[in-house]
């Protein structure tokens, strides 16, 4: 019991070692965010923020509003996009089985595999004729497309899972594929639907590649491009870009805290069969 016990602590003590190490940058960030101007080259550096400031969080509140303002839009409007069409996509592979689905399914998979610069470049010229350049919309659909993909393989999987006499009674009591498919599939994939929009809105809340090239120069840029802000040639407003850093990151946070328990389920569904 005592090498046992042993053995338990040792493990329990490397394990808070690699946490803390993959979590010193958070902690760094949130120093660095208190940090005075003047202090930010001092050497060695300071561990805690001693004779610390709330400027940078200042700066937040002043001049960053408007980004945050747009990265919620975008973020919830690239949500209901991804879920819109990627939920019925994948209430169609997995229930109506079409012909040509797992062709289908692999030409999903390889898109996730695209860099995320080259979409960029298409959509500019897209969007350069279409108008859309530097509008809301023009963003939404561009982040959705690293969304849909995923989210189709997801409802894909978690749907396969549901017993089909449960769409079967559907149908046998008059409900048609449409009606079937709001009424009794949908209720029943909670999971997969808090999976696929909580990475859909951090997608779009992260992204940086396209809201630096087909929103860079408008009046609707989101927060990461906030961040870039500060960020000159000659001059780089640290406590401000990571208090801006830690603003952005709580939503993250909250989100994935509150989603844990769904993301878990919705994930790993369709990974093992009966």
């Amino acid at each position: 019991m005592r090498a046992a016990a042993r053995r338990t602590w040792w493990k329990t003590g490397v394990g808070l070692a690699l946490t803390g190490l993959m979590l010193f940058p958070v902690y760094w960030m949130v120093n660095v965010s208190f940090t005075r101007d003047r202090d930010m080259r001092a050497s060695p550096p300071h561990l805690f923020p001693t004779d610390g400031t709330w400027d940078g969080y200042r700066a937040v509140l002043d001049q960053q509003l408007p980004y945050l303002g747009t990265s919620f839009l975008v973020g919830l409007g690239t949500v209901a996009l991804t879920v819109a069409l990627a939920a019925p996509a994948g209430y169609a592979l997995a229930k109506l089985r079409p012909p040509g689905g797992p062709v289908l399914s692999f030409v999903l998979l390889i898109a996730q595999m695209i860099p995320g610069i080259i979409m960029a470049m298409g959509f500019y010229a897209g969007y350069l004729q279409l108008g859309l350049l530097n509008t809301l919309p023009g963003l939404i659909l561009a982040d959705s497309t690293l969304a849909v993909p995923f989210g189709v393989l997801i409802f894909t999987a978690f749907m396969s899972g549901i017993p089909d006499e449960l769409t079967q009674a559907a149908q046998v009591d008059g409900a048609g594929r449409l009606r079937t498919f709001w009424s009794v599939v949908l209720p029943v994939s909670r999971n997969s639907i808090v999976t696929v929009s909580l990475f859909a809105f951090l997608w779009s809340w992260s992204d940086f590649v396209y809201a630096s090239t087909l929103a860079g120069g408008g009046d609707h840029r989101p927060i990461t491009l906030g961040i870039y802000h500060y960020i000159g040639n000659n001059n780089q407003q640290w406590n401000a870009i990571m208090a801006t850093a830690v603003v952005a990151s709580v939503p993250a946070a909250v989100l994935l805290v509150l989603a844990q328990r769904y993301v878990s389920t919705g994930v790993t569904a369709g990974a093992v069969k009966d």
